[in-house]
């Protein structure tokens, strides 16, 4: 399930969403500047396929 963190600044219209991906202890996943972030994940491939399929959308 992916969450919406509703502290981060929102793009304006027009923007392109920038996704990197975050390591937490053994875990890593993806956050976007629009605030969304994808599940926790144990690899990097994952939450980085996470982050393509937002940008997708």
């Amino acid at each position: 399930m992916t969450q919406q963190d509703r502290s981060a600044p929102s793009p304006t219209d027009g923007e392109l969403h920038r996704t990197t991906t975050v390591e937490h202890g053994a875990f890593c996943l993806a956050r976007c500047t629009c605030g969304w972030r994808g599940p926790a994940r144990r690899a990097r491939s994952l939450a980085r396929a996470d982050a393509k399929g937002h940008t997708h959308d």
